[in-house]
């Protein structure tokens, strides 16, 4: 059963909600922005729709501790713009710290910074946020929320994807049944 919503707190999560939409708006107006659209990031979601997502749940959290949710909520979005396709793209070098995992929020905030003025909070949270992956810390508090929501939402995308494949291939269906027969059986 759901909690009684009254009417105050849906305007409450109306306001919220554009409150976020205003504070990305010139961002997300941005042709260099729009280009994430083009490229997938995890499974089928584009880097826009995820930066969306991390962007959106960096605002609630951020905004919830008193942090500086406009700027943790701006580098959000901006922390996955490398703008390039990493499941196709070869890497030229052979080094383990050029990898796509170590090497795209470097690129991302070269990116970012050729098209948008950065304050030392967006700069930190685009090239902090694969922490612990990459050795730095972050220097912010916001960066940490935002490294968590990033792995959240890719924790989250990614499992929504193999569940979609598991409920739809009829090989998959088969397998998914067995193993939940086994699983129930074994409890």
């Amino acid at each position: 059963m759901l909690p009684n919503v009254t009417k105050e707190h849906l305007s409450s999560i109306r306001n919220s909600h554009n409150e976020f939409l205003s504070i990305i708006q010139d961002l997300t107006k941005n042709e260099k922005v729009q280009e994430m659209r083009k490229f997938n990031q995890h499974a089928d979601i584009s880097c826009y729709k995820h930066c969306m997502q991390v962007a959106y749940l960096t605002y609630l959290v951020c905004k919830k501790l008193n942090f500086d949710y406009v700027s943790a909520t701006r580098g959000a979005m901006l922390h996955d713009m490398f703008l390039y396709d990493w499941h196709t793209t070869k890497m030229e070098s052979k080094k383990f710290t050029d990898m796509h995992a170590f090497s795209h929020p470097k690129t991302a905030l070269k990116n970012a910074l050729e098209t948008f003025e950065l304050n030392d909070i967006e700069k930190d949270v685009i090239v902090n946020h694969m922490w612990p992956v990459t050795i730095k810390p972050p220097r912010y508090k916001e960066t940490i929320v935002v490294t968590f929501a990033d792995k959240f939402s890719a924790t989250r995308e990614t499992f929504s994807h193999i569940f979609d494949i598991l409920h739809t291939k009829k090989l998959y269906k088969y397998a998914y049944v067995f193993l939940s027969l086994i699983i129930f059986r074994i409890v």
